[in-house]
């Protein structure tokens, strides 16, 4: 063969293998169509294109393959998109051979999420002249439904086309998903898609914006804490803050366990859980004892004097959590509805920073079977259940609005462990309206979110953190503020936070609860009349500054207390002596007799029921009505010429109420006079068979460990 032959062929055979990966882009499938967040946007991909919305990067070097094709602009924090059509998209990232580049380079994530790197080890400079900014480049065939979600820093190109993911608040009125107990319709896309990390805006909750046109209220309670129940009202709302026992802590510190030493001593739950038990007629409490040590267990007949069992986990001690499993963050749920008595209780497990997390069960809540490994996520995250829907919900740390919640939800525990990167969807964070600590200043932080079904609605805990930053902290050797933050949910999803001062407050001076103030699983049990919220508090040790988090004084003395609320007490309509009323919108019900929360021994509460018009039906007028002068959780409304209201089951109606000089504070029609409510009650308490109200005033009268 001539020379010049084989020199052509040695360089047809050089520029086939460098040029083989772009010949290969060519016949691969089209780019897949995405969902994208209306933060972003849509460019192409050439030198000189601007990369990022919060950012002024642009492309510097642009590989043939991807010259030309779609550009995703977003944030450089985060990025995330959902396959609308099958197709492919490629990802650059970091090439993580410099340091820097090894804290934000995606490849893990990406490779285990199915990308494939296709650069053959050919890295470019996406932007800039930084070693760091070099990147590699992934790609995957994407099917219908995946879901793409990346922290820093991360750019997708190669799609075909883009379009916003769907605002349910645009659109609530048309909804055809899933109907609720309470008349809520949902939309078929379930969970939401629109929440936008860099907006700071208060969450909207469009079923307040568009109530169902007749609300149904057999379960529960119903509580004036929103606009739901309300058509209009001359009454004033209140909210109510909890109270805090004098007798605080009643939990703290004293075995060896708790002590810890030389780490740091704390006995109190830090979510874990208080639980009331109908069976034993008794309280329980799992709890941590040292920090980031173990978990323990104690009883209590009356919620306040608090023993601990000797257990056979280590015998001589308390301790339910084997010592092999460390514990950072984590919760307790009893398991009252499902089949499997091995599962009666439930423990989600965060070991410490970000990674997986691990899923128990147990017969009995002290004898924890092989655990679960959940997917990956932050520390202090959590789980609870909400029966409206049967889901268990896995309440997970993120951090693209500082500290902030992803959202994970499936009808089995176990199996809903297995979620994979970016597959949780982004949830709340902290907003403009949750105003900073006058004296820190920093921007509020969400550390924690957890909740519980109450009456007819999900009570919500937000545990908002307000500095100073952890390393601040560890200099002065005492704990970061964190407060508690009531919000309601009647979807489970949508949280309506009309309150933004603490309800349970951090003391911010030398006290067991200066700070790191934190909820209990469960959120509050009921004793008669009142709720009961424990909660955690931390006092720090100003002497053991500046050491490992393990032993930092900022994590010291951790005990555990409890705050008070009347029933009911999250939110009055009040009236003045010269009075007011109130017109619900039209509801149905199957009950019988009407009943009341209200507090009006110097005033009067009078009703009457109306068609959907507004009418009155005899004989349940207000002139027929009996005057209620009283300060009662649970008062029956009567009236001359019968008290039953059978006849108007199924029918729509309304409710007017009239006050004077007094606070209301809930009504429901209860299917007897009993005034059993057939709503939740969160952690349950003495009188209480179950997680249901179904014994009415009988629970009014039922002493401690009853």
């Amino acid at each position: 063969m001539p020379v010049n032959r084989v020199y052509l062929c040695v360089v047809t055979a050089i520029l086939f293998v460098l040029t083989f990966p772009i010949a290969a882009a060519a016949a691969t499938p089209p780019g897949a169509v995405i969902a994208i967040h209306s933060s972003c946007g849509v460019d192409t991909f050439v030198p000189g294109a601007k990369l990022y919305t919060n950012r002024d990067y642009v492309v510097a070097e642009c590989p043939d393959a991807l010259r030309g094709r779609p550009l995703l602009r977003g944030s450089i924090d985060w990025v995330e998109i959902e396959c609308l059509e099958p197709g492919e998209i490629t990802v650059l990232t970091p090439d993580p051979v410099h340091e820097t580049a090894k804290k934000c380079s995606r490849f893990k994530e990406l490779e285990e999420a199915g990308f494939l790197r296709i650069d053959e080890g050919r890295v470019f400079q996406l932007f800039g002249e930084q070693p760091f900014d070099i990147v590699r480049t992934y790609r995957k065939t994407l099917t219908k439904g995946e879901r793409l979600r990346l922290r820093k820093w991360a750019v997708v190109v190669g799609f075909s086309e883009a379009r916003p993911f769907p605002d349910p608040t645009e659109s609530w009125p048309q909804n055809s998903g899933e109907l609720l107990y309470n008349g809520i319709r949902l939309p078929e896309t379930w969970p939401p898609r629109n929440v936008r990390p860099d907006n700071s805006e208060p969450m909207l909750v469009p079923y307040l914006d568009h109530p169902p046109a007749v609300i149904p209220i057999d379960v529960g309670r119903q509580l004036f804490v929103d606009d739901f129940l309300i058509e209009k009202t001359t009454l004033t709302r209140v909210f109510h803050l909890a109270r805090k026992y004098e007798g605080n802590p009643i939990l703290r510190p004293e075995t060896p366990l708790e002590i810890n030493r030389p780490g740091n001593a704390i006995a109190c739950p830090k979510d874990g859980g208080v639980w009331w038990e109908p069976a034993e007629r008794r309280f329980k409490m799992w709890y941590e004892a040292g920090w980031i040590h173990t978990i323990c267990y104690a009883t209590s007949k009356d919620g306040l004097a608090w023993e601990r069992p000797e257990l056979d986990i280590e015998p001589g001690t308390n301790r339910v959590l084997p010592p092999q499993y460390k514990c950072d963050s984590w919760n307790v749920v009893p398991d009252y509805t499902g089949d499997d008595p091995a599962q009666r209780f439930k423990i989600f497990v965060m070991p410490g920073g970000y990674g997986e997390a691990m899923a128990f069960v147990s017969p009995d809540g002290v004898h924890w079977g092989d655990p679960v490994m959940t997917g990956p996520t932050g520390d202090r995250s959590a789980m609870f259940y909400n029966p409206f829907r049967k889901k268990w919900v896995y309440s997970l740390r993120s951090n693209w609005r500082g500290r902030s919640r992803d959202y994970w939800e499936h009808s089995d525990f176990l199996e809903g462990a297995h979620w994979e990167t970016g597959q949780p969807y982004l949830w709340c964070g902290a907003d403009r309206l949750d105003p900073p600590d006058p004296e820190i200043g920093e921007t509020p932080q969400l550390y924690n979110l957890d909740a519980v079904a109450y009456e007819s609605l999900m009570l919500g805990i937000f545990e908002i953190h307000l500095g100073p930053p952890n390393e601040e902290c560890n200099k002065r050797g005492l704990p970061k503020i964190t407060e508690l933050n009531l919000a309601y949910s009647r979807d489970g999803w949508h949280w309506y936070r009309p309150d933004r001062r603490a309800f349970v407050p951090a003391e911010r001076r030398d006290v067991w609860d200066r700070g790191y103030v934190q909820p209990v699983g469960g959120i509050c049990t009921i004793h008669r009349d009142t709720l009961w919220f424990y909660y955690t508090g931390f006092q720090g040790d100003p002497e053991r500054k500046e050491r490992h988090f393990l032993k930092t004084g900022m994590y010291d003395r951790g005990s555990t207390g409890v705050a008070f609320l009347r029933r009911d007490g999250f939110a009055s309509l009040n009236a003045d002596a010269a009075g007011g009323e109130i017109l619900t919108r039209p509801m149905v019900f199957s009950g019988k007799c009407l009943f009341v929360n209200v507090d009006a021994p110097q005033g009067q509460l009078r009703a009457e029921l109306t068609d959907a018009a507004g009418n009155p039906i005899a004989p349940f007028t207000l002139d027929n009505c009996e005057t209620l002068s009283v300060n009662s959780t649970l008062a029956q409304v009567r009236w001359s010429g019968g008290d039953d209201l059978t006849a108007l089951a199924g029918r729509p109606v309304r409710i007017r109420f009239q006050l004077t000089h007094g606070a209301l504070y809930a009504f429901w029609v209860s299917r007897d006079n009993t005034g059993r409510s057939d709503g939740y009650v969160a952690a349950g308490g003495p009188g209480y068979t179950g997680r249901i109200d179904t014994v009415g005033n009988a629970a009014l009268a039922a002493p401690a460990g009853s």
